[in-house]
């Protein structure tokens, strides 16, 4: 079946400050946030397989209709989504931002997805979840004032992002993620949404909301 495939991941969940009741909170987070983020992007759940929950994270498979492109998923899906987080963690104490503060690594791809009844497989899962968890997204993150990174797959960079649609610029997309997939290096290419950016798309949400 061909799917898109939209994986997250939550940074920094085996801390020692996270116990298990806070990983429920943070993970409960995650969900309440994609399922926002589907809604701006006007995305309907029976366009979507069962989530598959990877305990500090999901992945989400999406189905090829035509009401989904997949510009969506960058244009919409994961600008809402980080600027949740933004809001998110604006909103906890100082004290509390190492336990409950909430960043995470996000890959877009799509490929041939197989199922059995233990789940999904196929080398194009296998690909998103290794550039997902490639060291280098991981301190990408790690380095970044964002509360998200986001990387995609060089078949969404060539098929999507390099053309420049409504809300995708090209040139925030860096190729700097090799992985080994299948006998063969794969590209990624990393998108760190502007925190200043983020920002101010809130404080106009607010402001909006207020008038």
């Amino acid at each position: 079946m061909h799917r898109s495939i939209l994986v997250i991941d939550i940074e920094g969940s085996t801390a020692a400050a996270r116990t298990n009741p806070v990983r429920q909170e943070l993970r409960a987070q995650v969900y309440r946030m994609l399922g926002v983020a589907m809604g701006h992007a006007g995305i309907d759940g029976r366009w979507c397989d069962p989530f598959e929950d990877r305990g500090d994270g999901v992945l989400v498979l999406l189905h090829p209709v035509d009401e989904l492109p997949k510009t969506l998923l960058l244009s919409r899906l994961v600008p809402k989504l980080a600027h949740q987080l933004v809001e998110y963690n604006a909103g906890l104490p100082a004290a509390e931002r190492p336990r409950l503060g909430l960043r995470v690594r996000v890959v877009v791809h799509a490929g041939e997805v197989h199922r059995d009844e233990n789940g999904c497989f196929g080398e194009a899962v296998d690909l998103a979840c290794r550039l997902l968890d490639s060291p280098k997204l991981k301190q990408g993150l790690r380095e970044s004032p964002a509360p998200l990174v986001l990387a995609v797959s060089e078949d969404i960079y060539w098929g999507i992002v390099r053309h420049g649609y409504d809300g995708i610029c090209p040139s925030a997309y860096q190729p700097d993620l090799r992985v080994s997939v299948g006998g063969r290096r794969r590209q990624g290419y990393v998108h760190v949404p502007s925190v200043v950016q983020l920002m101010a798309a809130d404080a106009a949400a607010l402001q909006d909301h207020v008038a």
